[in-house]
C-alpha cells in the first residue's frame, strides 16, 4: 500500500528512521556502526532548515529516476540507536540533480560523520531500480546484521532460498502473513562492492527482504521505515527459532504446510511459499 497526501514532514521522517534505528538496535542487529538506513522522498520537502551546510557529490551510480527528488542516508560509523536522541548528527539529506550523476548533499553543523554509508551504491540503485519501474513516491530501505539470520546463512543447507524459506516460514502463523512473499538469499559478496548492490537490485525486484550471506540482510518498504524494519524482525525470529531447534537437536515439529496454507487461506494470502 503506497503512501498518499498529506505526506511526511522532514521531521516525521528523520523520527521514523530514529524509531527504525532503535529497533533494529533492540533486536541486536546492529552492533556498533553496523547498519544504515536511507529514505526516498518523492515529494517536495524542505531540507535546507534542518540541514543548512551544502556540498556536491558525485553519485556512485547513475539515478536518473530520481532527478530533482531527495532521500535521507545515513552517515558511515554512525550507530543506529543513536538517530533517535540526535538524527541531524547522523543522517544527511541529499537532491539529486537533473541529470542523475550528482547530488547536493545537505548536513547539519552536528554532522558526525565524514561521508555516507558505505553501502550507499546499494541503497541508491535499489531506489533508482525501484522508482523505475514502479514510480513510488516513497521508499524505505534498511540494511542489518541481525544474528540467527546471518549465523543461519554461514549454513550451506540455508544459502537457497526455498530451503531457507521452508524453514523460517514455518515457525509462527504470523510469518506467511507479514512475509508472504518469503525472503531472498543471495551468495556472499564484498560489502560495498559493485556485485553486491548488482545482486542486491535484482534480488529486491521479487523480495521485500533479502539475506546477504554470512553479512546481513536488506529491507524495503512503500509504506515506512518501521515497515521495512517489521519485515526484518519477522524473518530474525523465524531464524531465532530455527536456531533453537538446531540446538536441541531438531524435536520440534513446526507450522506443517498444511497448516500454513490454512493460515494463508483464512487471510486471503497469495504466497509461492504454501
Amino acid at each position: 500500500m503506497p503512501l498518499h497526501e498529506p505526506f511526511p514532514e522532514l521531521d516525521e521522517l528523520l523520527e521514523s528512521m530514529g524509531a527504525g534505528g532503535s529497533r533494529i538496535s533492540e533486536i541486536d542487529a546492529s552492533e556498533a556502526g553496523a547498519g544504515n538506513i536511507s529514505v526516498y522522498i518523492g515529494w517536495d520537502i524542505e531540507l535546507r532548515r534542518r540541514f543548512p551546510i551544502e556540498s556536491e557529490i558525485t553519485l556512485p551510480l547513475a539515478a536518473p529516476a530520481l532527478a530533482g527528488k531527495s532521500m535521507l542516508v545515513t552517515g558511515s560509523g554512525r550507530r543506529l540507536r543513536q538517530i533517535h536522541d540526535d538524527p541531524l548528527a547522523a543522517v544527511g539529506a541529499l537532491r539529486i540533480s537533473s541529470d542523475g550523476l550528482t547530488a547536493t548533499l545537505y548536513t547539519s553543523p552536528r554532522r558526525q560523520f565524514e561521508k555516507l554509508t558505505s553501502e550507499f551504491n546499494s541503497h541508491l540503485a535499489v531506489h533508482q531500480d525501484q522508482v523505475s519501474r514502479r514510480g513510488v513516491d516513497f521508499q524505505a530501505v534498511v540494511h542489518a546484521q541481525p544474528p540467527h539470520l546471518t549465523y543461519l546463512s554461514h549454513i550451506p543447507a540455508y544459502r537457497d532460498t526455498a530451503a531457507l524459506n521452508a524453514k523460517i516460514l514455518r515457525w509462527e502463523p504470523e510469518s506467511i502473513v507479514a512475509l508472504s512473499q518469503g525472503v531472498g538469499v543471495l551468495p556472499f559478496f564484498v560489502p560495498g562492492s559493485e556485485g553486491m548492490m548488482a545482486a542486491n537490485v535484482e534480488g529486491l525486484r521479487d523480495f521485500e527482504i533479502v539475506v546477504w550471506s554470512k553479512h546481513g540482510v536488506m529491507s524495503r518498504s512503500d509504506l515506512s521505515v518501521t515497515r521495512a524494519v517489521d519485515r526484518i524482525e519477522y524473518a530474525e525470529t523465524g531464524a531465532k527459532y530455527e536456531y533453537m531447534d538446531i540446538v536441541a537437536g531438531g524435536r520440534a515439529e513446526g507450522l506443517t504446510r498444511a497448516e500454513i496454507k490454512s493460515v494463508a487461506d483464512e487471510f486471503e494470502i497469495d504466497s509461492p511459499w504454501v
